[in-house]
């Protein structure tokens, strides 16, 4: 018996010296994976309770950990709305990450706990925001015109709208048609677009290129690339996802993308130091890192980095009146034009307007002629599924097996944010919500439903007109 006790307690000391040490080890050097779990999660709540005024439980459990890894289920986080900071840790212990709320420019990720660094990175002077009015969208939130109650009833269709939808809105000839939305959301209520902030970030190197300071065949664009391959990159082949620059963009893991978003205070970092794998525009790769690469570049052609930081709203989002928008940065100072944008439906249907209309607004060219034409010009590389500027078109498929009208392009995001651009029809269709990938939903099955339901030959306001 005293044999058998000894034996007991050996084992009881052996697991207690195992659990020891691997709190010590998860304490000292935490793996990446936690690391990117504990970043990711403290991101994302802290932009919807700054920003989107939500709860931080209720991101945390609905956003976080619902759709995610099984292991960010153990994330816990903590709000500090004093130092207006975010501290995610594995088990409430573990891997800490943070993200720090900067008013007019939102949250961003501090991985390496630098919060001073992070704060005096923005200015303080941030673009002075306007409240939106109560006119006729979409010169205002007026709703103006009854609802059109065919196409009302199809985006009350729970197939249709899809897992997790938490807004809908169709245009037609300019105006707001239908619109519903999630349980706990509104027509106020900034929601990201992930990776549709890709097209937007392009729409404001497009306002630059208007001014002429950029080109599509812009090359020499690093100083670090002056001296090898990279130098003949093009802004074209950015913009198309062709630039020959290795980037892994695998969510599963611990990947190039995870790292820049979660890992890097400065996200140009790895992108722009990342090998050639292919001569530019020869092979196509999807990559946020090409995105940031944008950024950098069209806030280093602005010029003066003060007038960079308030580019977006004085060039885009104060013409087009998108009250909501909030773009954010990195914890160095270049704005994530891969994947942060917020803005209610409402603003990121004004974006979807501004491009069916050729990038005019209220009569004003803000875009190059032929610059929305990219958005809907494939590029051979991606055989014809990416386009010459940040845009799809045809997002896991083609148009045509849905049967779409050819002239169709889409933006698209991360965990089902979607918007599908007409100009034939006239018509933009936005569906954000929480709905991974994995779940199969395919938006061009609401969009079908909405071109079958729109009365046959009806007069088109002539795009443009806004």
């Amino acid at each position: 018996m005293r044999f058998v006790l000894r034996i007991l307690k050996a084992l009881v000391l052996l697991i207690v010296l195992v659990v020891i040490g691997a709190g010590g080890w998860l304490f000292v050097q935490p793996p990446e994976l936690l690391r990117v779990g504990d970043g990711y999660a403290a991101k994302i709540v802290c932009s919807n309770v700054f920003i989107a005024g939500r709860e931080a439980e209720d991101v945390l459990h609905d956003d976080v950990q619902a759709p995610g890894n099984p292991l960010l289920r153990l994330v816990r986080v903590s709000v500090d709305r004093d130092n207006d900071r975010v501290t995610a840790r594995f088990m409430g212990l573990f891997a800490p990450s943070y993200a720090l709320y900067r008013s007019a420019f939102g949250c961003t990720s501090v991985p390496d706990g630098n919060f001073e660094a992070a704060a005096n990175t923005v200015p303080f002077d941030a673009p002075a925001r306007v409240e939106a009015n109560d006119a006729v969208w979409p010169q205002g939130e007026g709703a103006g015109d009854q609802p059109d109650a065919q196409i009302a009833t199809l985006l009350a269709n729970a197939r249709l709208a899809g897992p997790a939808m938490r807004a809908i809105v169709v245009v037609r000839n300019g105006r707001i048609v239908a619109e519903t939305y999630g349980p706990g959301f509104s027509a106020r209520t900034p929601l990201i677009g992930w990776s549709m902030t890709k097209t937007v970030n392009a729409a404001i190197l497009g306002r630059l290129m208007l001014d002429g300071k950029i080109s599509f065949d812009d090359d020499h664009l690093l100083a670090q690339w002056k001296n090898d391959a990279r130098a003949g990159i093009k802004v074209s082949d950015l913009l198309g996802m062709e630039s020959g620059l290795a980037f892994n963009e695998d969510y599963g893991e611990v990947a190039d993308v995870t790292r820049m978003l979660y890992l890097d205070p400065d996200m140009v970092s790895l992108p722009a130091n990342a090998p050639m794998e292919a001569a530019p525009g020869q092979r196509f790769r999807y990559s946020s890192g090409t995105a940031v690469l944008l950024s950098r570049i069209w806030m280093d052609r602005v010029g003066n980095p003060q007038a960079a930081f308030s580019y977006p709203h004085d060039a885009l989002f104060s013409p087009l009146g998108m009250t909501s928008a909030v773009f954010e940065l990195d914890a160095r100072g270049t704005f994530a034009g891969s994947s942060y944008l917020y803005a209610t439906a409402h603003d990121w249907a004004r974006f979807g307007q501004f491009l069916l209309q050729d990038g005019v607004w209220n009569g004003q060219r803000l875009l190059p002629e032929g610059f929305v034409g990219a958005m809907r010009t494939p590029t051979a590389a991606s055989n014809g599924s990416y386009t010459q500027g940040q845009a799809w078109l045809a997002p896991g498929g083609s148009n045509a097996k849905f049967g779409l009208p050819e002239d169709t392009f889409w933006l698209t995001g991360h965990d089902g944010q979607s918007m599908a651009i007409v100009p034939s029809a006239n018509l933009v269709v936005i569906r954000l919500g929480l709905t991974p990938g994995w779940l199969g939903y395919q938006p061009q099955t609401l969009l079908k439903a909405i071109l079958a339901a729109l009365p046959p030959g009806e007069p088109q306001q002539q795009a443009g007109s806004q």
